[in-house]
């Protein structure tokens, strides 16, 4: 199919192409701010006096603030404007912010939310996410994203999960095709951001692709897939591939 073609399901009376029908659909829950769990990690809601304290120790670690540079706020010069932040996301009504809290030692390490919900046709957008140093690179990382995937996906019947990010943050892009979300493309001159321009990239999801997402996640998970030093045994992306030609 060509990429500026969009499928069709047949043509109405008026011999014009329309999309699929979607029989039975209704209305989804909105996902909810409630725990998630994993092996590695555990997501809660983001609650700035449980978890300022913890978030801002770990994002100190990254010493020249190199992972704000695609964020619209940050990096915070103190704890005390750092809890300012965090009182701000966690009133949001329309975003819900989560704390990623690694499963060794109990302490906020990360941030990830959901934003600009649609329930009405199925859609959700995962973002504002901030590793710090202690979970970069860790299994933890990866198993909060499938955590909040299987969330939107089993749990609540979401029919397109969405990733976008500043087109120049070559990181984000690389971690969005390897959690298998496929590329859509560049939305140009779309934002200001810290006063420069934003150019943004768009992946998503869908409901039919997340089986496949869905069993290379835990295969990369299963502890058998880390050596006795915790290295990975086959990648993500590789495990993914596998699936698809299989």
């Amino acid at each position: 199919m060509n990429l500026r073609e969009a499928p069709t399901s047949g043509r109405n009376a008026f011999g014009q192409p329309i999309g699929a029908a979607i029989p039975g659909w209704s209305r989804r829950d909105p996902l909810p701010r409630s725990p998630m769990a994993g092996r590695f990690c555990r997501l809660e809601p983001l609650d700035p006096a449980r978890h300022a304290a913890s978030l801002f120790e770990a994002f100190s670690l990254d010493a020249d603030g190199r992972n704000w540079t695609y964020l619209f706020y940050g990096p915070f010069a103190s704890e005390a404007e750092f809890r300012e932040w965090t009182n701000w996301a966690a009133g949001q009504d329309d975003t819900l912010f989560f704390a990623i809290i690694d499963g060794e030692t109990a302490k906020a390490i990360g941030v990830a939310s959901y934003l600009r919900l649609d329930p009405a046709c199925g859609v959700v957008e995962v973002g504002h996410l901030n590793y710090s140093p202690l979970l970069q690179r860790k299994p933890s990382a990866t198993e909060a994203m499938y955590l909040m995937m299987r969330r939107a996906f089993e749990e609540f019947g979401y029919r397109r999960y969405e990733w976008k990010c500043d087109a120049l943050n070559a990181p984000s892009r690389a971690a969005a095709a390897r959690l298998g979300f496929r590329f859509e493309g560049i939305f140009r001159q779309a934002m200001i951001s810290k006063g420069r321009n934003r150019d943004t990239a768009w992946y998503s999801i869908i409901d039919c692709e997340w089986q496949d997402v869905k069993v290379a996640f835990e295969r990369w998970l299963d502890p058998t897939n880390f050596d006795a030093a915790g290295r990975q045994r086959a990648s993500l992306s590789a495990l993914r591939t596998t699936r698809e030609r299989g």
